[in-house]
Order: C-alpha cells, then structure tokens, then sequence
C-alpha cells in the first residue's frame, strides 16, 4: 500500500513538473497563436490550414523552445533569433505564416493576394508580399510567409487602438472549401514587437540597417559630389566668357 501511494505521489509530482516547465509553458503559447482549421466534404476529401500570427510572445517562445529542444548556448539562441527576426522583419510588416495540406482536389490560388486579406477593424490589407509557391497549382503541403503593412500610408501603425485582427481566406480556392470562408481571429491588443529587440540579436539588427543607410547615404553623396562637378564645370566656363567679354 505505501509503495502504491508512493508512486502515485511520484507520478503526480512529474505531471505537476510537466505543466509548469518553462517547455510546456512555451507549446502553450504556441498552440495559442497557431490556428488550424480542418475542412472535408461529402466525397471524403479533406483539407488543413494552419494560421500562425508572428506576436511578441510568439516569437520569444520559439526561440526558447528551439533552444531547449536543441541545447543550444546562449550565443546560439541568438544567432536564431538574429535570423529570425530579419526573416520576419517586423519593423515594416505584419507577418502570417500559413501552412496548408491539401488532401482533396487541386487547389488554384493564383494570384494568392487576391485571395487573402487582412481586417485589422474596419481596414482591409492586402499583402505587400508573400511566397509565390501558393500561385501553383496545390495537391499535398505547402507553406510560407504572407507579409501585410505595418503601417498605413501616413506612417501611423495600423494595430495602434486594435483589439483583434481577423484573417480570411477565400473558400473557393479548393472544391474541399467552396462557398466557406477560411477566418482566424487574434487578440493583438497586448502584442508589442518592440520588446523582441533587446541583446546581441536586436544589436546585429541595427548593425545591418545602418549599415544599408550609411551605403545608401554613400550613393547620394557621390550622386551630389557628381552634380556639384558639373555646376563648378559650368561655373567656371561662363566665368571664362565674363572675363573675355571684360577684354573686349
């Protein structure tokens, strides 16, 4: 009787270790911010999509993940997020990550923009970017990243005073999906990227946009050491002409 009670004691212990783990906590988080929608019809096909919205406490929690799972160092765990967030680049964008498995007929997406929108409130986005694989014609799993803008045309950031953002695929794009639509829905309202760009990651970011500055700054300065060459050139022939005239 105490060696039953005292494996059960044992076994309660490791479940209660295993949902506070800092692990445990992170697949929390991440089953939070990715969203699968499973979709069949009467013929037996079916069809997945996974949404993933890129939030702050998304991305913290993959890179802890990824580096408990591959017991990375520090200076590893940083070079992840270092490449991480230049791929997301959420200074300038709103990145989705969407997966699809097809298990049904072929899906026909082109042009993908077309057929994925943004509502962040009343406003409709429309992607700057995103992975032109979804244009191909899609029998099996494909994946990629769906970039909308950050900020609108004045520069004022469009998740400012936002509570959620709601994403919407168009349902013809499969037969599986004729006639639906594709939605998830995200809570943004406590989302702040700002806070991903702290330590050696955030540093080596900055690096590479100074560095692209200083190159452009370069370009204007010999496009204007250039333009200046030309007004001393002229400058100095209609000079040339006063001082003849003079002599006349």
């Amino acid at each position: 009787m105490k060696l039953r009670q005292f494996l059960l004691t044992v076994l309660c212990s490791i479940f209660i270790l295993g949902i506070t783990s800092p692990g445990f906590a992170n697949e929390k988080i991440l089953s939070r911010w990715a969203k699968t929608n499973h979709y069949e019809n009467d013929i037996g096909s079916e069809m997945w999509v996974t949404a993933t919205y890129y939030a702050s406490e998304y991305v913290d929690a993959l890179v802890q993940s990824e580096a408990e799972k591959n017991l990375w160092t520090a200076d590893e765990t940083e070079q992840y997020k270092y490449q991480l967030l230049k791929t997301l680049n959420l200074n300038a964008y709103i990145p989705i990550f969407v997966a699809i498995d097809n298990r049904g007929p072929a899906m026909h997406m082109a042009p993908f923009s077309d057929h994925i929108t943004l509502w962040v409130g009343k406003k409709k986005l429309q992607p700057v970017d995103y992975d032109k694989r979804f244009n191909f014609k899609l029998q099996g799993k494909r994946d990629g990243f769906i970039y909308f803008p950050r900020y609108d045309e004045k520069g004022k950031p469009v998740l400012q005073g936002v509570k959620s953002i709601r994403l919407t695929i168009n349902g013809n794009v499969s037969p599986v999906t004729m006639g639906k639509t594709i939605d998830y829905i995200w809570d943004v309202v406590d989302d702040n990227p700002e806070k991903l760009y702290t330590g050696k990651a955030a540093a080596r970011l900055e690096l590479d946009r100074l560095i692209k500055r200083l190159e452009k700054l370069n370009d204007q300065k010999k496009e204007l050491e250039g333009q200046l060459a030309e007004v001393e050139s002229e400058l100095q022939q209609v000079q040339k002409r006063v001082e003849e005239l003079q002599r006349q």
